[in-house]
């Protein structure tokens, strides 16, 4: 695996070259992605006067949504490291209308501490993941947290439960020009938790405590438009750069591609129903002087047989 630094820098440089999409479906990835990071965003259940940090704020709505829950006296303060997205995070949701948020372009990895520090919560959907070296990541995720303050995201499983994603990739990719390299295993990318016992030690290492790993299915319902669904997942995806800088009838043959093996997911005339299994992790931020070799164990909930896999 390379090292923390190449990953970081491949990290900068990939999240530059996909702002474009992500901003350009800001409003979709909004009301379609909502289910990814319901699960957290209940557990985390925000209060008013509240400080929380989101984590990967993306283009914003998350933090939006946060900033609305803790109100005027609270504040909601989102982080992420691709800072085109923290622009348009700044004007979809300016101070007027949202008194207590706040944007900052950065890396969490390389922070002390995130500025707005101590929060009370914190709170990421499907960024963790995406971290070149996680440790690093949580634990300035910790320190930014008051001792006690919680912590609730969501991360992806494994491709298997997330067929959407490679369906859009592998369609797209034999029409687009060449693409940023896949993770290989622990690397950075949708699927560096697959592994439950590897997100409990990172957290653990990271400092915190009680942390609890449990499945989550969901689904993304999209319009019955098979040309918009092409396109918004490739562009969000790892083909999104080279999606954009080919030409036009490249492009029209990559979302055909792309269409043909979304079908499977597809109710015609109704909706496409993306399925997406995600684990919810929590836990709480031990003090500054607590040793984290003493923490417990970390808990997995493991799913029942005949528990609703749509839940």
């Amino acid at each position: 695996m390379a090292d923390a630094a190449l990953l970081r820098s491949r990290n900068a440089a990939f999240w530059t070259g996909a702002a474009a999409g992500w901003i350009r479906h800001a409003d979709r990835q909004d009301k379609i992605g909502q289910p990814l990071g319901a699960p957290a965003m209940d557990r985390i259940a925000a209060r008013p006067g509240e400080r929380i940090l989101d984590v990967g704020c993306g283009c914003g709505g998350t933090t939006a949504e946060l900033a609305t829950a803790v109100g005027e006296t609270g504040a909601a303060v989102g982080i992420d490291i691709a800072e085109a997205m923290v622009t348009a995070a700044r004007q979809r949701f300016p101070t007027d209308r949202y008194p207590g948020i706040r944007f900052h372009a950065a890396d969490i990895e390389t922070l002390d501490v995130v500025p707005g520090a101590p929060f009370d919560a914190a709170y990421s959907r499907m960024a963790l993941m995406l971290l070149a070296d996680p440790v690093a990541g949580c634990t300035t995720i910790r320190r930014s947290l008051r001792p006690g303050g919680r912590l609730a995201a969501t991360v992806f499983r494994d491709g298997s439960v997330n067929p959407w994603m490679s369906a859009a990739m592998l369609g797209a990719a034999p029409h687009l020009g060449p693409l940023p390299p896949l993770p290989v295993g622990d690397e950075p990318g949708p699927f560096a938790f697959a592994d439950p016992a590897r997100l409990a030690r990172v957290l653990t290492v990271a400092g915190m405590t009680a942390v609890t790993i449990t499945p989550c299915d969901v689904a993304m319902d999209a319009p019955d438009d098979a040309d918009a669904v092409a396109e918004w997942l490739i562009e969000v995806g790892p083909a999104g750069a080279a999606y954009r800088a080919a030409p036009l009838a490249e492009q029209a043959s990559a979302r055909a591609g792309a269409a043909r093996l979304l079908d499977r997911f597809r109710e015609p005339g109704v909706v496409y129903r993306l399925p997406a299994g995600l684990w919810l992790v929590t836990a709480i931020a031990a003090s500054a002087d607590k040793p984290t070799a003493a923490a417990r164990p970390p808990v997995t909930h493991h799913r029942q047989p005949g528990q609703d896999e749509n839940r």
